[in-house]
């Protein structure tokens, strides 16, 4: 249970025929009017075809990448989505060019009963990202009822996903944000145990605040990363040219002190003398960081570890790479994490990967479907994980 209605909670008979207004996450890489991956697109497909199924007419609103101060950008237009949806449903998609125009509401009342209509990108209005009530109505005037499937934008208070929820009612989670959220919340209020968290990434200030809210619910947080590096010099050892932040290097040792056996660092690291020589690479102990090398990826004895604590555990929760994942060959401590999370999923647990960096790397990796859940928000699924509340999820009604 999430604690937020869901469509499953609608009466079918009071949906047929009316207009499903579904904010999406359509944010996806589009290069020369081609959609370049349609994950996004297809983690939204069971709620657009639950509400075509009903009878309702779907209205759906995403935005696109980052336009500048509102008004239309052409290389940010929703466009080839439309046309890859299109193919994707196998049914037609209007396309509606402009929320604010007159007829733009009336183009919605046309649709047949399960026809689907996508909204040109909704940060072409200046109030989008200012969670504007005027934006917001106008964009209410589109549907009878509001559905927010957009997980990934749910961290941010922005009218298509906060303002408008409180002004079309009922407003109520898609199937895609009932998945996302039953699975990250059961992980933090609920785990199997032993619970262990993964994190990785460049800073440790980006992940401060999960730290901190992980602390007290998980057995142990294995550190992998340039993160790693912070720990490593808090410690006293040299970290030749690698990444590092020292104006964390207090809160680094405060960490440190307060979880005790619970933070696991790497005992080995896999250093080079740059990014562009990996011939130079070697295998190194964590103290033994030579000072014209930087830190790449986590060593072979650290993978050997990560991975037995991670095929021991229940639950586990991964967010951020070990290493250089994009470029081979300090990709191996990434990839080594990724299939033991597959290793233990196949033995019971559950898997939850934090989206972003993460969810790229278990793709790469070809794991994506043998782990639990794969998050489609990176930076909604690291607030969650920080124990924020999320502005889209807090606005829709209550169970």
């Amino acid at each position: 249970m999430i604690g937020k209605r869901t469509i499953a909670d609608l009466d079918p008979k009071a949906i047929e025929g009316k207009r499903a207004l579904v904010r999406v996450d359509f944010n996806v890489p589009v290069k020369d009017g081609v959609v370049g991956d349609e994950t996004r697109i297809r983690a939204a497909l069971p709620t657009i075809r639950a509400l075509k199924g009903m009878g309702a007419r779907v209205v759906l609103l995403s935005h696109l990448g980052r336009p500048k101060g509102g008004g239309y950008e052409a290389k940010y237009s929703l466009k080839p989505v439309a046309a890859a949806l299109e193919l994707l449903l196998g049914s037609p998609i209007t396309f509606i060019p402009d929320a604010a125009l007159l007829d733009a509401a009336d183009a919605t009342r046309r649709l047949p009963r399960g026809g689907v209509a996508l909204v040109e990108n909704t940060r072409f209005l200046a109030g989008e990202e200012t969670n504007d009530a005027a934006t917001a109505d106008v964009l209410a005037k589109l549907g009878d009822f509001f559905v927010n499937d957009a997980f990934g934008s749910a961290h941010r208070a922005h009218a298509s996903t906060e303002a408008v929820a409180h002004q079309l009612k009922p407003a109520v989670a898609g199937y895609l944000m009932e998945k996302e959220l039953e699975y990250l919340g059961k992980a933090l209020a609920e785990p199997a145990r032993p619970f262990i968290a993964v994190l990785g990434g460049a800073k440790i200030s980006g992940k401060i605040d999960v730290i901190t809210n992980l602390l007290p619910k998980v057995d142990q947080i294995l550190i992998g990363g340039a993160m790693a590096n912070t720990f490593f010099k808090a410690q006293g050892a040299s970290v030749g040219t690698s990444l590092v932040e020292d104006e964390r290097l207090d809160m680094a040792i405060d960490l440190l002190s307060k979880a005790g056996p619970k933070i696991v660092l790497p005992e080995s690291v896999v250093v080079a003398e740059a990014l562009e020589k990996p011939g130079t690479r070697r295998e190194v102990e964590w103290h033994a960081i030579p000072d014209r090398c930087g830190v790449y990826d986590i060593g072979v004895a650290a993978r050997t570890r990560f991975a037995m604590l991670i095929k021991g555990a229940k639950t586990v929760v991964w967010n951020g790479p070990m290493g250089v994942f994009e470029t081979p060959p300090f990709d191996e401590g990434t990839v080594a994490v990724a299939k033991a999370l597959a290793a233990a999923t196949a033995k019971g647990a559950v898997t939850v990967v934090g989206g972003g960096d993460s969810a790229a790397a278990i793709a790469k990796a070809g794991l994506e479907e043998q782990v639990s859940h794969v998050s489609t928000g990176g930076g909604a699924s690291l607030e969650f994980l920080e124990g924020k509340v999320l502005p889209g999820v807090a606005a829709l009604d209550d169970r």
